[in-house]
């Protein structure tokens, strides 16, 4: 199949190649409760050569075509703490509305775009790798979750909730959370992700993880319905700001960002769907070695 010409993001790439690098992607992605934008874009500022800020508002296209079929798996299998996503909600979209702003007004050099792209997956790589050596809780529900994928043991079970806390039952055990502290730490992170164009689902999923001790299989669905609306409020926003910014690529390349989707449609949902059969240690390890490898390169070729 010939070459596409897209003209939004000046780049010619064969139609094939967006929707499989997708599949494959959000497939181990969606696992730990991220979409997988957060290496998609990479691959089309390295490997594509779309640099624009576009890339950032094409990018949560990717998310609003993809998340959705991961998001009803889990609310289908009862694994949705909604008090949890509410909170990711709410305070991660403002931050989105300043990063976005912050992408086009100072960060429209490649070369700074990059390290500021490096900067946030050594935190999420570093996160992943410390919690996969430390933390046997996971690995233990999941031992649990693949004998017991059925039934009401395998749902979650909220027991209170406040503006206090928040606490919960998963596979017999209790867990618990500060909604003051989720707003906080996800105001901070929606405006990372408004400047990279990952909603912020592969931040707030390891921290939720590593300090809060959350399961990685309750945390995911929270992570990917937070991660789908703020997307959606970004590709708006950068659609609105591309009026006042005439003379830059600002608003999404939509044909771009759809095939992109397509292949996350899929892979979100076989993702979401095999979760309880892969180890959590596992998930964290493959995401961790991906993540610092990209890091890596984006920080050194800043330097060098």
């Amino acid at each position: 199949m010939a070459a596409w010409y897209f003209p939004v993001s000046g780049i010619e790439v064969n139609p094939l190649v967006p929707p499989l690098v997708a599949l494959v992607v959000s497939f181990f992605t969606s696992m730990g409760g991220v979409s997988g934008a957060f290496l998609l874009l990479p691959f089309q500022v390295s490997i594509l050569g779309y640099t624009a800020p576009s890339v950032s508002a094409t990018n949560q296209v990717f998310n609003v075509v993809a998340i959705p079929s991961g998001v009803y798996r889990y609310i289908r299998e009862g694994r949705m703490v909604w008090p949890l996503t509410w909170a990711v909600i709410i305070g991660t979209l403002p931050g989105v509305f300043i990063g976005a702003w912050v992408r086009i007004e100072y960060l429209t050099d490649p070369r700074n775009f990059k390290f500021f792209v490096g900067l946030v997956l050594v935190y999420i790589g570093i996160r992943l790798v410390l919690d996969a050596a430390q933390k046997k809780q996971e690995a233990t529900i999941a031992g649990r979750g693949r004998h017991r994928e059925s039934g009401p043991a395998a749902v979650v079970t909220e027991s209170r909730f406040s503006l206090r806390g928040v606490e919960f039952t998963y596979l017999g055990e209790r867990f618990s959370f500060s909604p003051s502290l989720v707003f906080v730490l996800c105001f901070t992170v929606g405006i990372i992700g408004g400047i990279y164009g990952i909603g912020g689902g592969s931040i707030i999923a390891p921290f939720f993880v590593a300090f809060m001790a959350l399961p990685v299989y309750v945390v995911a669905g929270a992570a990917l319905m937070g991660t789908f609306v703020t997307s959606v409020a970004g590709v708006v926003f950068y659609q609105v700001l591309a009026q006042f910014y005439q003379g830059t690529s600002v608003a999404p390349d939509w044909r771009l960002g759809i095939l992109f989707g397509a292949g996350g449609v899929a892979g979100m949902y076989l993702g979401a769907r095999c979760q309880k059969y892969v180890p959590a240690r596992a998930i964290k390890l493959i995401l961790s070695g991906c993540v610092l490898f990209v890091a890596g390169k984006y920080i050194l070729g800043f330097f060098i």
